[in-house]
């Protein structure tokens, strides 16, 4: 199947037709054209660290206008919209005037100047280009979420260790910031400690603990057990979750 590419550069290219997705109702077909089945990353939140990270998402497409570009983005505040690249299929045809279309959106903070600010909610809107002038772009009365990544850290010691003594578990907590490309400390973040035995195949959460403004953990715990630690954070309405990797502490 061949494919399209077309980079997403602000709204400027297509300004004066998005400015009217905002009062645009969902589904409707101002234009001629009508958008369905519109899905963007299975409804799950998008979450962005600092690289390309490739997202799904697929539309029906009815209309008998002969037409360019169809695609479906993310939108705030009228023509403002997130910077990405997008890969869209060729029309799957359903029937006359009614195509399928899987599309993938790339967003890559390491290319486009993403700011952190943009973290948060977005909306979905769909639109195409006619072959000769004009286009028709939707509101599809979607939200998604768009996320910063989080990365956790762990370490337990000692290892080996004797039955009823100490183990500190220490950690650190850090977020993408996709302004400067790089992973920075997350301070004031809930984060729970949790524990598998040797044998099992489930962790379970043992206490929390908050990071300091250095984003680092630290607690203690008594040794009962062999098994493995780590650290799981549930993230928030800007910022992804994450789990550390586990260290495995021998009790003697």
């Amino acid at each position: 199947m061949g494919k399209q590419v077309w980079r997403v550069v602000v709204a400027g290219c297509a300004a004066a037709a998005f400015t009217t997705v905002a009062a645009a109702p969902a589904g409707a077909a101002e234009g001629g054209v009508s958008f369905s089945r519109v899905q963007v990353n299975g409804g799950k939140p998008i979450v962005i660290g600092v690289s390309e990270v490739a997202v799904p998402a697929s539309f029906r497409m009815t209309t008998t206008h002969k037409w360019n570009y169809p695609a479906v983005f993310l939108y705030r505040k009228g023509a403002d919209r997130l910077w990405h690249a997008i890969e869209t299929s060729d029309c799957i045809k359903v029937k006359s005037d009614v195509c399928d279309f899987n599309e993938t959106m790339y967003f890559d903070p390491s290319v486009w100047d993403m700011r952190n600010s943009e973290a948060g909610a977005w909306k979905v809107g769909a639109e195409v280009y006619f072959k000769g002038g004009g286009a028709d772009v939707d509101d599809k009365g979607l939200t998604i979420q768009v996320k910063r990544d989080s990365r956790l850290t762990v370490n337990a010691s000692p290892e080996p260790v004797a039955k009823g003594k100490t183990i500190t578990v220490t950690g650190k907590v850090t977020r993408a910031n996709w302004e400067t490309k790089k992973y920075g400390s997350y301070g004031g973040r809930l984060v729970g400690l949790q524990f598998k035995p040797a044998g099992a195949t489930s962790y379970t959460t043992v206490k929390k603990v908050y990071s300091n403004g250095s984003g680092n953990l630290r607690t203690t715990v008594k040794a009962s057990k062999t098994g493995t630690w780590r650290w799981a954070y549930n993230g928030n309405t800007t910022t992804g979750p994450s789990t550390s990797s586990g260290d495995h502490v021998v009790v003697k």
